[in-house]
């Protein structure tokens, strides 16, 4: 650490969408699906044209992912076999965007938690997956909904996109220039989802959480963010093509990839090749843990909590044994994604959010996040007195 100022993790604030979406209700959508489209297509399947859809179950979802369940913005047009997208009307320009008030409900609550008036707030960083719009960000429109006067941006770095807020943050902070900042992580994840790919119909869920980066010198308790480390490396194994040049690529400009098509077009939707990304990623961070805990003088074989992106089960539970040297204990390595699948960005804040207790002034836990790109980022706290 140098003589900057140091930043502090303040406040969290976390946004739960009302409605909860089981294992069961998503398998007998998608299997009503494929039965239908196995039915439509039978003569080209027996000719061998075309591959015969699997059906899913619960305990596939829940072998492969550790996915119990989600929460989503709107369900019933996920369970409907014929259309398998949420139901998400679009708004006025006059009125807050569905994202933005996702946002501006979890900056509400870390706001409420930090006591302090949003005067005090210097800049708003909305960092997320998906944006709903190219322009205006995303962050201003959230700064106008809760009156702040400061400075906005979004960013997205996928499903590393608050560690890599947060160390944008720290870094406002560290060269004097803000005092305190507020980063929000909105995720409606649903609305990208392949609904009628069996897998990956199961992984995302919708949520937003908020936290609020402070100058350690006007901070009192909260987290001490002793390092913060980011990465990148390109790779094509998740990738989602959706934008705005899809548009000037095609013949037909009226159509508009908003789904599976009759053309086999499905890459504008969340696309992955799950077993390349756990064989790139789990070696990639697990280094990066612990190369960054080396450098900051840590040990990471005591660190005493483990928050991680909650991609998969199988994963959180290989980098938790390779950062900590052993099985974590219960309670060590903080899983959420049974009860709120991946959630992109928002997951490693949930559970820091939902599960920071316990801690004595000088212990130390760890945010982190990986995904696409491949992007991660590692942020190294300890607790303040």
């Amino acid at each position: 650490m140098n003589d900057s100022p140091r930043a502090v993790i303040a406040a969290t604030g976390l946004h739960t969408p009302e409605h909860a979406l089981s294992n069961a209700e998503l398998v007998t959508a998608y299997n009503a699906f494929a039965e239908r489209f196995n039915a439509a297509n039978a003569e080209a399947i027996a000719a061998g044209e075309l591959e015969a859809l699997t059906p899913s179950s619960s305990e596939f979802i829940e072998k492969a992912s550790g996915i119990k369940s989600r929460f989503v913005v709107e369900k019933s047009g996920i369970l409907d076999p014929d259309r398998m997208v949420p139901h998400i009307p679009e708004r006025s320009n006059d009125e807050l965007s569905v994202l933005a008030e996702m946002a501006v409900k979890a900056a509400q609550e870390a706001i409420a938690r930090w006591g302090k008036p949003v005067s005090e707030i210097g800049a708003v960083i909305c960092a997320a997956s998906n944006m709903q719009r190219p322009y205006p960000a995303m962050a201003i429109e959230v700064q106008q909904a809760l009156g702040i006067e400061a400075f906005a941006f979004d960013m997205n770095v996928a499903c590393s996109s608050a560690t890599f807020g947060l160390k944008t943050a720290a870094d406002f902070i560290g060269s004097g220039s803000v005092k305190a900042v507020l980063m929000v992580n909105p995720e409606i994840c649903s609305a990208h989802l392949n609904f009628r790919d069996r897998d990956s119909h199961f992984i995302f869920g919708d949520v937003a959480t908020a936290v609020i980066v402070e100058a350690a010198d006007q901070a009192t308790g909260g987290w001490d963010i002793l390092g913060t480390r980011l990465k990148t490396v390109f790779s094509n194994n998740i990738r989602n093509n959706f934008g705005f040049l899809n548009r000037a690529a095609r013949d037909d400009v009226t159509a508009i990839a908003d789904g599976p098509r009759p053309d086999g077009i499905t890459d504008k939707l969340f696309v992955q090749q799950g077993r390349k990304v756990f064989k790139d990623v789990v070696p990639m961070v697990s280094e990066m843990i612990v190369d960054h805990a080396r450098d900051l003088a840590i040990d990471p074989t005591a660190l005493k909590r483990l928050w991680l992106h909650q991609a998969n089960i199988n994963m959180n539970e290989m980098i938790g044994k390779r950062v900590l040297g052993r099985e974590p204990a219960p309670g060590e390595n903080v899983i959420i994604l049974d009860d709120y699948a991946n959630t992109s960005s928002a997951g490693s804040i949930i559970a820091f959010h939902l599960h920071n207790e316990g801690f004595a002034p000088g212990d130390t836990g760890l945010i982190c996040s990986f995904g696409a790109g491949y992007s991660a980022g590692s942020v190294f706290v300890r607790k303040r007195a």
